[in-house]
């Protein structure tokens, strides 16, 4: 992207809060819309959800109190002191999208289909230290499945290989999504002796694993929470266990027990993931890697859980990142268990726009800028673009009767490809292209040009996309045990 370093950055003078330039922002909105596409190619709906809900709502993840921008007027209404210390009047920005689904799910349960198929792209805030892809407000992509009482597994595997379809879709480096299990490591710290009351704990300090690093770890598992050595280090032999091979997998998890026996629930999680990575395997080869560090440090998710990475840029963390959570969204008679996966995009974009992993062929939608032979013959330059847009051809018009080297000039320095130049005196109008010099007679209700000059194209690693190419679509297939 022909930018300067500055122009690179997401330029705002408040910390956290993104602002791109027009070329950031064509392939913001390329990333945007391809994703859609993939999404709805896969059966998913599109919601947006309000920007606010009670604190209550908000803080039911447990770790995020402290991330909520809360909501207040500048003058209070007499009186309503008493509404400022109850969490369920306190308004609060939504930080993430799966809080909100949820309440959405509840509050519309009688009319939605299930199992119901969403995917939302919103921005979220959330108010934490500003740092590199880490910002107070920022698109977040989400997609789920939510079921009525049950979900079948095979949506486990349904979720991240659409995401992973999406991504690729991308001009970024290639995507591979980590999963693991929660049950499989709730079930290998039981049978190693870890109280369910440390259960939470455990998953939250084993997720750190790749920030902090296994001795400190170990160090914390052990000074913190209370495990054992023993416990300590078994828990990081679990975290080594990798692999795409369902057989392999269940072979070295047991051998990390080191004699202890396995309990239920981590056979069934076992059971579980085992499933998953064969169907992966064989609906999309290497979308998938089992990657038993993963925990999620929420505590919502009760299954399988994801993370990812983009080929190169492993330092940037996870790309995106989710898993099966049963019963966050209830009623009360009803649960709504579901399964889904999310993008931090502004996060994403960050590193793709800041270290030129993409470019973009020009700033502007505009393919053609029509000439102004004088002021007086203005209408003739409006009426020309006004045939160019009727036909779907994004034009715009000179700003002023300049001489027509200083308009192909402002022309260049938009980057706007086409110049058209009105006749004059009953003379045909003729079009030029100002990269080449080549100029050709034309009509403005024929003219077309190139395919490629059409809209801004977006190029990158994974090479070039329009933003009007279509993605192509995928196929379903059950997750079978």
């Amino acid at each position: 992207m022909a930018q300067s370093a500055q122009a690179r950055q997401a330029l705002s003078s408040l910390s956290g809060f993104p602002e791109w330039l027009p070329a950031g922002r064509v392939v913001e909105q390329h990333f945007i819309d391809a994703l859609r596409r993939t999404f709805e190619l896969h059966g998913f709906s599109g919601i947006e959800t309000r920007a606010v809900e009670p604190l209550s709502e908000l803080t039911r993840k447990g770790e995020t109190s402290k991330e909520v921008y809360l909501l207040s007027r500048l003058q209070a209404e007499p009186g309503r002191a008493a509404d400022a210390a109850d969490p369920s009047k306190q308004l609060g920005l939504h930080f993430d999208l799966t809080v909100p689904f949820a309440r959405y799910v509840v509050d519309n349960a009688g009319i939605l289909h299930f199992p119901f198929k969403r995917y939302q792209i919103q921005k979220v805030w959330r108010g934490e230290r500003p740092q590199e892809g880490r910002f107070r407000e920022f698109y977040q992509v989400d997609i789920d499945v939510v079921g009525d009482g049950a979900l079948p597994l095979h949506h486990d595997v349904e979720i991240p290989l659409i995401m992973h379809e999406a991504l690729s879709a991308l001009p970024i480096p290639a995507i591979t999504i980590h999963v693991s299990n929660r049950k499989v490591a709730q079930g290998f710290y039981q049978s190693t002796g870890i109280g369910d009351d440390r259960l939470v704990e455990v998953l939250r300090v084993v997720d750190k694993i790749d920030k902090i690093g296994p001795d400190r770890v170990a160090a914390e598992l052990v000074g913190t929470v209370g495990t054992t050595r023993a416990q300590a280090e078994a828990a990081l032999r679990l975290a080594t266990v990798t692999g795409t091979e369902p057989d392999d997998l269940r072979a070295r998890v047991l051998a990390a027990l080191d004699g202890a026996e396995p309990g239920e629930l981590l056979s069934s999680g076992l059971d579980e993931l085992e499933a998953l990575l064969r169907t992966a395997a064989r609906r999309r080869p290497g979308a998938l890697v089992a990657d038993l560090k993963i925990a999620r440090g929420l505590d919502y998710y009760t299954g399988t859980v994801y993370e990812s990475f983009m080929a190169g840029h492993e330092d940037l963390g996870s790309v995106c990142s989710g898993g099966r959570y049963d019963s966050l969204a209830t009623n009360g008679k009803r649960t709504f268990p579901g399964v889904g996966i999310s993008i931090g995009l502004s996060r994403l974009l960050a590193r793709v726009i800041g270290e030129e992993l993409v470019e973009v062929s020009r700033p502007v939608p505009t393919a053609v800028l029509v000439a102004v032979t004088d002021e007086a013959h203005r209408s003739t330059s409006d009426e020309i673009a006004d045939v160019l847009r009727a036909r779907g051809i994004s034009a715009d018009v000179a700003p002023s009767a300049a001489k027509f080297g200083k308009q192909i000039k402002a022309a260049d320095k938009r980057s706007i490809p086409f110049v058209w130049f009105p006749g004059a005196d009953g003379e045909p109008d003729s079009v030029k292209d100002i990269r080449s010099g080549e100029q050709v007679e034309a009509d403005a209700t024929t003219w077309q040009p190139p395919r490629d000059d059409v809209a801004p194209r977006v190029t990158g690693c994974g090479g070039a996309v329009s933003t009007g190419t279509d993605t192509d679509a995928g196929t379903e297939a059950d997750l079978t045990s």
